[in-house]
C-alpha cells in the first residue's frame, strides 16, 4: 500500500498593524496545533509577532503604521510598493489560499487584484463596515471567498447584505486576556503603593496618536494628582514606543513632571497595567477590550488632526465609537471624541471611575459586556474554518 505523502499547505498572510499581527500570530500557531503533520509554508506582511513565528517577511507592517490623511498621503509610495511586491509573491507563489487580516482600506485592494488573478481569499478580523462606508460591502461579497468575523453582531450584518460565505469564530481575546502577575507583584516592580490608587493611561501605539494623546492624558493626570494626592499613575506603553518618547512630551509641559511624581512608564505590560489599575485612559480600538476583558473601568479616547476628524469622523454611522460599548450595546465607559477630549473632561471622568461604589458598578457592565465575545478559543474556531476551507479548494482544485 503506498503511503501518502504528508499535507503541504501554502499561506500568504497578510498583517498591517500590531493588533493584527497579534491575531494573524496567534492564527498561525492554532494552524499548527490543528494539523501537526501537515507542513506549512508561511509568508506575506508581517509585524514581529508574525516572524517570531516563523512567518516569511515579504513586507514588514512596521513600515506602514500610519492614519490619516496626510500621513497616508506621504507614504504613499510605501503603500504602492508593498502592494506590488504583495501581489507578485502571490502570483509568483501561488499559495493555497491569502489570509488577510484587518486593515481594510488596503487589504480590500489586495483582494480585488488577487481575486480577479484566481486566488482564494480569506478575511479574518472582518472590515468594520458597519461602522462606515457600508457600501464596501459589494467588495466582500465579490473578492472574498470566506469571512470570518470575531463581533458577535457582525457575522447578522454581513448576511442580511448578501455575504453568504461568513462565520463568527468569537474574539481571540475572549478567554485569553489575563496578566502574567497581579497587582501586587506589578506595584512592586514599579515602585507604586498597591493601596493607592493606580491609573493606568493607554495613549496608543501609532506616533500620531500618541503624540495628540499623551499631552491631554498627562494633563489630566496632573489635574486629578490635585484633587487625589494619593492617585499613581501609569504610561502604558505599545511595543512601537519608547519610554523617551514619554520623557519628551513630559519635558515640554511645564512643572507637570513636579506634579506627577507618582508617573511611572511601562513597555509591552499592557494587561498588567490595566489588570493593577482601578481606572484607564484608553485610546480608541482594541486595546478597550483588553480593559473589558480584565474588568478595569475605563475612558474610550481619541483625537484626530482637524482635516481627519471634519474629512472622515463625520462618516461614522455607529452610535458608539468605543468597541466595548458597541458590544455591551449601551455606553458602559464614557467616551470622549475629539474636541470633547481635554485634560478638564479627562480628569472629570476618571475622578468619577475612581469613586469606590461607581467603579464597582461598572465593573459589573463590563463584565457582562466581555461575556458576549464568546467563551474563548477563537484563533482554534479561525484555524479550523480556514483548514476546511483551503482543504474543500483543494480538492476541488483552484478556481
Amino acid at each position: 500500500m503506498t503511503e501518502q505523502p504528508p499535507e503541504t499547505l501554502r499561506l500568504m498572510i497578510v498583517a498591517g498593524e500590531e493588533s493584527g499581527d497579534a491575531h494573524a500570530a496567534s492564527l498561525v500557531t492554532a494552524l499548527r496545533a490543528r494539523a501537526p503533520e501537515t507542513s506549512f509554508e508561511f509568508f506575506g506582511a508581517t509585524g514581529g509577532r508574525l516572524r517570531a513565528e516563523g512567518v516569511e517577511s515579504v513586507v514588514r507592517d512596521e513600515d506602514l503604521a500610519i492614519t490619516g490623511l496626510l500621513e497616508i498621503a506621504r507614504a504613499l509610495p510605501r503603500f504602492v510598493s508593498a502592494y506590488q511586491s504583495l501581489k507578485r509573491a502571490a502570483v509568483e507563489r501561488r499559495p493555497d489560499a491569502v489570509v488577510l487580516v484587518d486593515w481594510p482600506d488596503f487589504n480590500l485592494a489586495l483582494a480585488r487584484a488577487l481575486s480577479r488573478r484566481g486566488q482564494r481569499v480569506i478575511y479574518y478580523i472582518s472590515p468594520q463596515l458597519w461602522a462606515w462606508r457600508a457600501h464596501r460591502v459589494r467588495q466582500v461579497r465579490r473578492d472574498v471567498d470566506l469571512l470570518l468575523t470575531i463581533l458577535p453582531f457582525e457575522a447578522e450584518w454581513y448576511a442580511s447584505r448578501g455575504v453568504s460565505h461568513v462565520e463568527f469564530v468569537g474574539h481571540p481575546f475572549a478567554g485569553a486576556v489575563r496578566p502574567r502577575y497581579g497587582r501586587e507583584e506589578f506595584c512592586a516592580r514599579h515602585g507604586l503603593d498597591p493601596s493607592r490608587p493606580v491609573v493606568a493611561l493607554l495613549p496608543g501605539s501609532r506616533r500620531k496618536e500618541f503624540e495628540r494623546l499623551l499631552p491631554l492624558m498627562l494633563d489630566a493626570a496632573a489635574r486629578i494628582s490635585r484633587a487625589r494626592p494619593e492617585a499613581q499613575f501609569v504610561v502604558a506603553l505599545a511595543a512601537r514606543r519608547a519610554p523617551e518618547e514619554v520623557e519628551a512630551l513630559n519635558a515640554m509641559r511645564s512643572g507637570v513632571s513636579s506634579r506627577l511624581a507618582a508617573l511611572r512608564v511601562t513597555r509591552e505590560e499592557t494587561r498588567e497595567a490595566l489588570a493593577a489599575s482601578d481606572a484607564a485612559a484608553v485610546c480608541s480600538g482594541t486595546a478597550t477590550l483588553e480593559a473589558a476583558l480584565l474588568g478595569t473601568p475605563l475612558v474610550v479616547v481619541y483625537k484626530e488632526s482637524a482635516l481627519n476628524w471634519h474629512t472622515l469622523g463625520r462618516l461614522i454611522r455607529v452610535e458608539h465609537f468605543g468597541l466595548v460599548n458597541l458590544i455591551a450595546g449601551e455606553r458602559v465607559a464614557p467616551e470622549l471624541m475629539q474636541d470633547e477630549l481635554t485634560g478638564e473632561s479627562l480628569s472629570g471622568e476618571l475622578l468619577k471611575l475612581l469613586d469606590a461604589e461607581h467603579n464597582a458598578s461598572v465593573r459589573v457592565r463590563l463584565s457582562a459586556a466581555a461575556a458576549r465575545l464568546g467563551e474563548g478559543s477563537a484563533s482554534l474556531r479561525a484555524a479550523d474554518a480556514v483548514l476546511r476551507a483551503v482543504r474543500q479548494w483543494k480538492a476541488k482544485g483552484k478556481r
